[in-house]
């Protein structure tokens, strides 16, 4: 069995220094260390003190200067990728979008997301404001609970079809509200699970009317097979889902209460949302233009669960196979 390469210590330093002295060859220093030979004849070529000779002490403070530069060396050199991963996180991408979208369209420019997360830390910090997580620890987050408001004809995701749970048809979106500042207008937010197209709409009101005309506007104009079923909370705004069930065509599905992570997609999304909107933002100052900017740069964000395409590249190439 071969043993796993580990580096020279100062201990197997100071004995080559005296077997040096003894005049052993270097074959013989690397048997009495259960060494290779090219190790040894490499470490007394590399680590010679001045250029000149070879001591133990100077030696392994030569290794261990490279050991703590050896990451240090200057990241993204290409000024294209440069130019590049600048623009793309300042439109809110992350480093491994970057890298993972530079490896589908330019494989010879392809840098990995660890280099630019070094680029940003080590060479240009004044990057950091446009990664998701600004700050060096994670804030608790510690939701305020409602009890929920009994939705009628409610039925739970262990009826949603096989091609929904698996991501295999299209059709099936999940839905979630994102509160005001104010706590009196919201967000209805609405996500397809299998190539992630997002519709983003504002609320005058966090009501189920309101919520339901956001849904009916949205989704109308799709194909049957486009608009296949909706997955819900337990929020009192979606007590009229039957009756978008009954205009679109659709059947509902809801989460176990206080089972957000069961409709991850629109959940995902709306972290994406609220790094352009924090929360305090009172969406009353909000214009459709800027609403809409932000849903098209959802919808051109390459995504990670899609190969690094585009959820509109996925969508119109699914709408063509039709």
């Amino acid at each position: 069995m071969s043993r796993r390469y580990t580096h020279l210590n100062h201990t197997e330093r100071t004995l080559i220094f005296w077997w040096l002295k003894e005049k052993l060859s270097i074959r013989e220093m690397a048997r009495r260390l259960h060494r290779s030979h090219s190790t040894i004849s490499r470490e007394l070529k590399r680590n010679r003190w001045s250029g000149k000779e070879w001591f133990p002490r100077g030696a392994q403070a030569l290794y261990q200067m490279r050991l703590k530069n050896r990451a240090m060396r200057f990241r993204l050199k290409n000024e294209k990728i440069r130019r590049f991963t600048h623009q793309k996180l300042a439109i809110g991408w992350t480093p491994e979008i970057i890298s993972g979208r530079l490896k589908l369209i330019d494989s010879g420019h392809y840098i990995c997301h660890e280099s630019i997360y070094q680029y940003i830390y080590c060479i240009a910090p004044e990057l950091i404001e446009f990664l998701p997580r600004k700050h060096k620890r994670r804030r608790v987050k510690q939701p305020y609970r409602s009890k929920p408001e009994h939705i009628k004809g409610r039925q739970g995701l262990d009826f949603r079809p096989v091609g929904a749970d698996d991501r295999s048809e299209n059709g099936h979106w999940e839905s979630d509200t994102i509160v005001s500042g104010d706590l009196k207008h919201g967000l209805n937010v609405i996500v397809e699970r299998k190539n992630r197209v997002t519709h983003i709409s504002l609320l005058k009101a966090k009501t189920a009317k309101e919520t339901k005309e956001a849904l009916v506007r949205r989704l109308e104009h799709y194909p049957e097979q486009f608009k296949q079923s909706i997955t819900y909370d337990n929020g009192s705004e979606n007590t009229q889902h039957q009756s978008v069930n009954a205009i679109l065509g659709t059947d509902s599905y809801f989460c176990e209460p206080y089972h957000s992570w069961e409709k991850g997609s629109v959940e995902q999304v709306n972290g994406l949302v609220r790094r352009y909107l924090p929360k305090g933002t009172n969406f009353d100052t909000l214009d459709l233009g800027e609403i809409n900017r932000i849903e098209k740069l959802l919808n051109n964000r390459p995504r990670k669960c899609l190969n690094f395409r585009t959820p509109y590249e996925v969508f119109r190439a699914e709408r063509n196979a039709l």
